[in-house]
């Protein structure tokens, strides 16, 4: 199992426009092939030490059957038009892809 954890730094004041868009291809993303898991979550204040707060990052936590999974869905259709439709929302992208130590 693959686990994915995409941290995307969006512009500010554009979080909930970019989330509305996300959530609506989160269907689609969950019907692909191999996808176990897949969500966006944002930071909450949990009073933890060590805790950082941002409220212009969204990170989408995902879980595949296998990179090739992982890799089909990068390319797929809906992927593309999301991306899109998000990219003068969005500032930045950073992957971390993990699998069980």
């Amino acid at each position: 199992m693959i686990t994915v954890l995409a941290s995307i730094r969006v512009k500010a004041g554009k979080t909930t426009d970019f989330l509305e868009i996300f959530n609506d291809n989160v269907p689609n993303v969950r019907e692909e092939k191999g996808c176990v898991e897949y969500f966006p979550a944002v930071d909450i204040d949990a009073g933890l030490p060590g805790q950082s707060l941002d409220p212009n990052l969204v990170t989408v936590i995902e879980k595949w059957e296998s990179i090739e999974d992982l890799r089909r869905h990068a390319g797929a259709p809906h992927m593309l038009a999301y991306r899109e439709k998000v990219k003068d929302m969005v500032e930045d992208v950073s992957l971390r892809i993990l699998q069980e130590a």
